[in-house]
């Protein structure tokens, strides 16, 4: 999928106005027949299957149906399993850029990823209350960089209990596997299958507390593909299956450089000290030579994780690069307005740009993670910063930096927080 672009000046964008909010419409059934309908030959390609548990304990709708997000099969996933049930679902703004009518006609509710969104609460709330109409929810509210699951924002225990309808979950197994974010879009041949749960029933929601709920989203929001397709004797053949990799192992095990690693073919590659894994059928890692590190991706991941906490802790940490910058504004474009420089550090991000016109600075603890995207779009990968205003989305000239600005948020956010409370 693509989306539209332009170049224009800083100028320029800076005189176009905000798009005026819109409430929310029902989805029609025009629409929603549309959708499942091609939807039906990806999921008959992966021999789509779900599972129902709980449903008899639902009761009637509207519910709010969270998911986990792996591909762009999710949405059609759903459409398969609640068809022809209507129901809005909450996605990224930039999803309207340039087709804000059709957006709207399906149901979409834009938010702005990892800004705080009142209107997106209020938007819900009318969703059910006005509209009657169930809401889908991803609230991960990204992709999974290494196939488990990302934090979960705090308090969201608090929304349930605003909202008052009974919780659906969707999980799915292979969608990941079928098609990962950093494999550039090519699909693999896997089954996939998902599992329709009733989480929590309206009493459930009003005897618990916030905390108690938080919690069980977390238990529900655990998972592991990597693990799962070992567990499972899933293989993938497909020859292609490392290209990309290094966009999450941008660190070597072996000699610790960054940015020097490769992924080709069935291969992983240290282009500094010369190290070569061999990615099997598995999704298990092996060096050809020496000792092998992690032969789990996550547990490679986690690692890197540990490093940038580290460098944080020590002061070490420093993210500078060269932009590209793209701005949204209105929903008509994302305006190109020309290079800049992106500094992230202990103080979070600094984007400057546009032959000093632009100077942008995102706190660390404005958000609990970062919207960082592989491929976005098909133009690149991208780090965006924002708030409810505009957002800024940088596509970095230097490469498999996107994983280490993700964790690095995520872990900045993390320490903030605890100094916030021990004062």
């Amino acid at each position: 999928m693509k989306i539209k672009t332009k170049a224009a000046s800083y100028d320029y964008v800076m005189t176009l106005k905000k798009p005026a909010h819109k409430r929310p419409k029902r989805p029609s059934i025009l629409f929603r027949t549309l959708i499942r309908l091609l939807s039906i030959p990806e999921l008959m390609s992966t021999k789509f299957e779900f599972t129902k548990e709980r449903m008899d304990e639902a009761g009637e709708g509207p519910y709010l149906i969270l998911m986990n997000h792996s591909a762009f099969i999710d949405l059609k996933i759903a459409f398969k399993i609640f068809y022809p049930m209507p129901f809005c679902t909450v996605c990224t703004s930039d999803g309207f850029v340039g087709k804000r009518w059709l957006m709207r006609q399906i149901g979409c509710i834009p938010t702005n990823k990892f800004v705080t969104d009142l209107t997106l609460i209020t938007d819900m709330l009318h969703t059910v209350n006005k509209l009657n109409t169930s809401i889908l929810m991803y609230p991960e509210a990204s992709y999974s960089f290494d196939g488990c699951a990302t934090p979960l924002p705090r308090g969201l225990g608090k929304l349930l209990k605003r909202m008052n309808v009974p919780v659906l979950t969707v999980m799915t197994e292979g969608a990941f596997l079928h098609d990962p974010l950093y494999n550039c879009l090519k699909k693999r041949k896997t089954k996939v299958t998902a599992r329709l749960t009733c989480l929590l029933t309206r009493e459930e929601i009003k005897n618990k507390s916030v905390e108690e709920i938080d919690s069980i989203l977390d238990a529900a929001f655990s998972f592991d593909n990597f693990a799962r397709q070992y567990e499972t004797g899933t293989e993938i053949k497909e020859p292609f299956r490392a290209e990309g990799l290094e966009r999450i192992l941008y660190k070597c095990a072996a000699c610790h450089s960054e940015g020097t690693m490769r992924g080709e073919g069935t291969h992983i590659t240290c282009g500094h000290c010369g190290k070569i894994y061999e990615f099997d059928t598995l999704g298990r890692l092996k060096a050809l030579s020496g000792e092998t590190e992690f032969e789990h991706i996550p547990d490679w991941y986690r690692w890197e994780r540990e490093c940038v906490a580290n460098e944080l802790i020590n002061g070490e940490y420093l993210l500078d690069t060269a932009v590209d910058i793209g701005i949204m504004t209105d929903y008509k474009k994302i305006y190109m307005v020309g290079e800049g420089r992106l500094i992230h550090n202990a103080d979070g991000f600094t984007l400057t740009g546009c032959d000093g016109k632009l100077s942008y600075s995102h706190p660390p603890l404005s958000s609990y993670g970062l919207y960082a995207d592989y491929y976005w779009y098909e133009i690149g990968d991208v780090i965006c910063i924002g708030n409810k205003e505009r957002l800024y989305y940088c596509f970095p000239k230097s490469k498999s930096i996107v994983a280490k600005a993700r964790l690095a948020a995520e872990e900045l956010y993390r320490l903030k927080k605890q100094e916030t409370v021990k004062k």
